[in-house]
């Protein structure tokens, strides 16, 4: 039993120790999902140490009506040259129902040698307050501009 904590512990290390790509100072674009709104979300990012960022999401929903905004704590990982794939978590506010709610996400993005950088994620929510019921959640595409 202490083989198999030390061999799940080592590869626990390894996994977390991996070298990230030199992900950028900041970033801004659109972040294009399912919404009721406009569809797409202003997304910023700010590095904050090492290979970990804050995301910042806002956008309009319900025929323009309301608004939805999401801050996320992510950690980024290099898959292979330009190539990372990031994980993370955070919490947001939709005024449409007045609730607050938990968020996730998971996805990955390649650097393109311009400033240019691409993105495919998943993020679930869970309502915490308010009338935002259940889980929802949302695949989407990002395309920011790094400096």
């Amino acid at each position: 039993m202490k083989k198999v904590s030390l061999i799940f512990g080592v590869l626990f290390l390894t996994m977390f120790s991996v070298n990230a790509q030199e992900i950028s100072e900041n970033a801004i674009g659109l972040r294009f999902n399912k919404g009721d709104g406009l569809g797409a979300d202003i997304s910023y990012q700010k590095k904050m140490t090492g290979n970990n960022r804050l995301e910042v999401n806002v956008g309009l929903r319900d025929e323009f009506s309301s608004f939805k905004g999401t801050g996320l704590y992510q950690w980024v990982w290099n898959l292979e040259d330009k190539f990372n794939w990031y994980a993370g978590f955070g919490a947001g506010y939709d005024s449409g129902y007045s609730a607050l709610f938990g968020a996730g996400v998971i996805g990955i993005e390649y650097n393109f040698n311009t400033p240019i950088l691409i993105s495919l994620d998943y993020r679930p929510e869970i309502g915490i307050t308010g009338n935002y019921d259940g889980l929802g959640s949302s695949f989407a595409l990002a395309i920011r501009y790094q400096f």
